[in-house]
């Protein structure tokens, strides 16, 4: 994760955490439980709504959304603090790596056992996804009027921007228009050894870029 982003996720735990403690200091209890009703639930909203934003999918944190205050918001200086140390970012690297790998790891079973279609598309997938990451990871954007960056403008912009060499974006490209060509139906046009090619070459590049 780049400094800015953190800096904003930093600062809008902090926005929170201000916010929640101007409201403690109305109340006797840490669950704000003397307060009146809407008081407490705007308190649990707002503190629950930025967990679900900010913390990882199936963390301890987010056990927490739908707690008592006092509960969210020691979830959140958790969560503060782990960001602040960069642990988020390790988890989250750790957790795509993974995913990338079942995936490559399902399509090189399609591949021993001679099924090149379905593991063109599923290589395909990560290759894109793996765009995706370092686009983002890059201040790249990925989103345009509202819709999804095609693989291949997100190719061309990430080379534009150094991040992949002017090799790798031709590899990229040559992959894309493969699996491309496996979504479309178009499975004469490919063989199993290129497809096999594609699946160390993009095991490859994400290996280097991680």
């Amino acid at each position: 994760m780049d400094k800015d982003n953190l800096q904003k996720i930093i600062k809008e735990i902090d926005t929170l955490i201000s916010y929640y403690d101007d409201v403690r200091r109305r109340s006797k209890y840490d669950d704000l439980s003397d307060l009146e009703d809407p008081i407490q639930a705007e308190v649990r909203a707002r503190l629950g709504s930025c967990i679900d934003r900010l913390a990882p999918h199936n963390s301890l944190y987010r056990k927490n959304i739908e707690s008592h205050s006092s509960y969210q918001i020691g979830a959140l200086r958790a969560l503060r603090a782990d960001y602040q140390a960069g642990f988020l970012a390790k988890i989250e690297t750790m957790v795509q790596a993974e995913l990338f790998s079942d995936f490559l790891e399902m399509a090189k079973y399609l591949l021993d056992n001679g099924y090149k279609d379905p593991a063109a598309v599923i290589i395909g997938s990560v290759l894109e996804e793996q765009l995706r990451v370092l686009s983002v990871k890059n201040n790249l954007p990925v989103i345009l009027s509202g819709r999804p960056i095609k693989a291949e403008s997100l190719n061309a912009e990430l080379a534009r921007a150094d991040v992949v060499s002017k090799l790798d974006q031709k590899s990229i490209t040559a992959w894309l228009d493969l699996r491309n060509k496996a979504a479309h139906g178009h499975f004469d046009d490919y063989t199993l050894d290129q497809v096999k090619l594609m699946h160390q070459g993009v095991q490859d590049f994400i290996a280097r870029m991680s």
